[in-house]
This record gives structure tokens, C-alpha cells and sequence, in this order.
């Protein structure tokens, strides 16, 4: 008997300590930013403007505005919680060759930005990159579609939503590869915890398109493996508002590529259906 108590008191405290690990090490877990720049959009062709700006947290956030002659929209580019704005090329190429103006953005901690990141900072980021594109290139607001990939989503979300409910609705939203919360991704990888009571970083996407009535694409491959493609599924079928789901290919941080045409004409015939209702 004392030997059962002594084990089960063992267990007992594994566990508490278990859960204090994740709990204190969630910052490393969920950001993984490098800060060395590995290549710049002239690399592929395309011409390109640094672009410096400040959150309302007083980071000093660095980021590039790539042009379009006959821009469609302009994609402001939430990206995914590694590496920096310099590991996107492929995905300027694809962007590009839609006629759309990109301009993408550090967080907070990243590549030549400030600061250190968190939901709160990711947050602030993406609204500072929002007034940016208001005040410094005059753009409307039905003018921008939000892009969010893998955390980006999370991140995308959040904006779309502030600037749905202060009248400043985007003309679209595209989730690629993206999850419901991260507190869902959570209780995927570690199901034996309390995720939910520990989440110090939650990303609620699902809770923050309830109240959204913009057309959206979601964008998932079956065969992700990092976040699960039934969470894609889900966030797709909670939202209430225009919607379309594009399937992919290949995994998590390759398919926009290795699925070609079918993702290239995928975005096509959503940005068509965008020019259709707000364009000339």
C-alpha cells in the first residue's frame, strides 16, 4: 500500500511539473523567429520598397511594400510563427503573377523588427501594417484582402475582425493552412494535459470570425502535418459569412507549391469573384 501512494505521489507530481514545463516554455514553442535576412524580393525579379513603421507597443517593425502596375488588390501578408519575411519568395512569385501588391511584414521579434513576440504584439503588428497601408499609400480598405498562413491565420483573423467591426471591412480573407485555436492544436499534441487551462497564447480564429460577413477562402491540404486538416475543415464550416474552401496537396509548409494550377487558379477564381463585387 505505501508503495502505491509513494507511485501515484510520484505520478502526481511528474505531472505538476510536466505541466509547469509547457506552461512556462509556450513562448518557444509557438514563435520560432530568425533574424538574418536570407534573400530579398529583387533575388526573383521583383521590385520592392523597405518599409519601417511602429506598433502602439513602441516596436519598431520592418517590413517590404511590393508593387503591382495593375494591382487587382493588395495582399497584406500575415505569415506563418518561423523564420522571417525573407523565406516567402515563392509565395511573392505566386502573388505577383495574380496582379496583386504585396505587402508583407515582420511581428514583433522577427527578421529586423523589434521587440519580442506574443499574441498581444502579433496583434498590435498587424494593425500598425494595416494604418501603414491606410496612411502611406492611401489604400481603401475594400481595396486589401487579408492573408493569413498557418499562425498568420490566427493573426489574420484578429485584424479582419477589428476592422470589420470599426467599419472598415477588407475586401476579402484568405486562411491557408490554418487552425480553429491554438488551444485545439494543443490538446491534439499533448491530450493528457489541461491545455485549456494552461493556453498562454490562444489565437481564437473560430471565435473571431463568428461575427464576420466577408467572403473568405480557406485553404487546406489532407495531407498537413503540422496542423491538422479537420481544424481547417472546421473553421471553414463554423464561418458564417461568403466562403469558399480550396483543397491542396503536400504538407504543411510546401503544398501552396507542390499543389500548382490548383492553387494558383484556386486564388484566381476567388480574387475574380472579389473584382466582381467590389472592383470598376
Amino acid at each position: 500500500m505505501i508503495v502505491l501512494k509513494v507511485t501515484i505521489l510520484l505520478l502526481g507530481v511528474g505531472y505538476l511539473l510536466l505541466s509547469a514545463a509547457v506552461f512556462f516554455s509556450q513562448k518557444g514553442m509557438v514563435y520560432y523567429p530568425v533574424r538574418e535576412l536570407a534573400a530579398v524580393p529583387s533575388d526573383i525579379g521583383l521590385e520592392y520598397e523597405d518599409v519601417e513603421f511602429r506598433n502602439v507597443l513602441g516596436h519598431r517593425l520592418h517590413g517590404w511594400w511590393l508593387p503591382h502596375p495593375e494591382a487587382r488588390f493588395t495582399l497584406l501578408f500575415c505569415h506563418g510563427n518561423g523564420g522571417n519575411i525573407s523565406h516567402r519568395l515563392e509565395s511573392f512569385r505566386i502573388f505577383h503573377s495574380l496582379g496583386l501588391n504585396i505587402f508583407i511584414f515582420d511581428y514583433s521579434g522577427y527578421g529586423r523588427s523589434s521587440g519580442t513576440p506574443s499574441e498581444e504584439a502579433t496583434r498590435e503588428d498587424a494593425r500598425a501594417a494595416w494604418k501603414w497601408l491606410h496612411k502611406e499609400r492611401e489604400i481603401a480598405p475594400e481595396q486589401v484582402v487579408v492573408f493569413g498562413r498557418s499562425l498568420g491565420g490566427g493573426v489574420g483573423a484578429k485584424l479582419a475582425r477589428d476592422m470589420y467591426e470599426n467599419g472598415q471591412a477588407p475586401a476579402g480573407l484568405v486562411l491557408e493552412s490554418t487552425f480553429t485555436s491554438l488551444v485545439d492544436m494543443g490538446r491534439r499534441l499533448y491530450p493528457w494535459l489541461p491545455v485549456k487551462a494552461l493556453a498562454r497564447f490562444r489565437y481564437e480564429s473560430d471565435r473571431h470570425l463568428h461575427p464576420l460577413r466577408i467572403p473568405a477562402l480557406f485553404i487546406h491540404s489532407p495531407q498537413d502535418d503540422i496542423v491538422p486538416y479537420e481544424l481547417g475543415r472546421r473553421l471553414y464550416e463554423g464561418y458564417g459569412g461568403p466562403k469558399e474552401f480550396l483543397e491542396i496537396s503536400g504538407n504543411h509548409n510546401s503544398g501552396f507549391e507542390t499543389s500548382g494550377a490548383v492553387y494558383v487558379d484556386g486564388l484566381d477564381n476567388y480574387l475574380a469573384s472579389l473584382v466582381r463585387e467590389y472592383g470598376p
